[in-house]
């Protein structure tokens, strides 16, 4: 399984970006796809995950934000990131998860500076 994410940059406070990662190559049927960042010095967190299904879960931090979508026909997940913060900073990278197991992506940097 490959999963290429991109989208990522340096963006000023209260712009916008739009992650996507897709994945390719053979997998288990997938249940659910997200986005997890980690800022430096910190842990990994969830930003937002959507099930095939289409029910979400975001982070309290990025509600109202963020908007996560699925092309299911594609295997692609998106991440609309609106009214950036610096707190927002950090690598994020992409999860698909399937029956079977979890895939991660590289990661795409994001840097909210003015």
């Amino acid at each position: 399984v490959q999963l290429q994410a991109s989208g990522g940059g340096l963006v000023q406070p209260g712009g916008s970006l739009r992650l996507s990662c897709a994945a390719s190559g053979g997998m288990f049927a997938i249940v659910a796809m997200g986005w997890y960042r980690q800022a430096p010095g910190k842990e990994r967190e969830l930003a937002a995950i959507m099930s095939t299904a289409g029910t979400t879960n975001y982070a309290d931090s990025v509600k109202g934000r963020f908007t996560i979508s699925i092309d299911n026909a594609k295997n692609t997940v998106y991440l609309q990131m609106d009214s950036l913060k610096p707190e927002d900073t950090g690598l994020y990278l992409c999860s698909v998860v399937t029956v079977r197991n979890i895939n991660w992506g590289q990661g795409t940097l994001v840097t909210v500076s003015s």
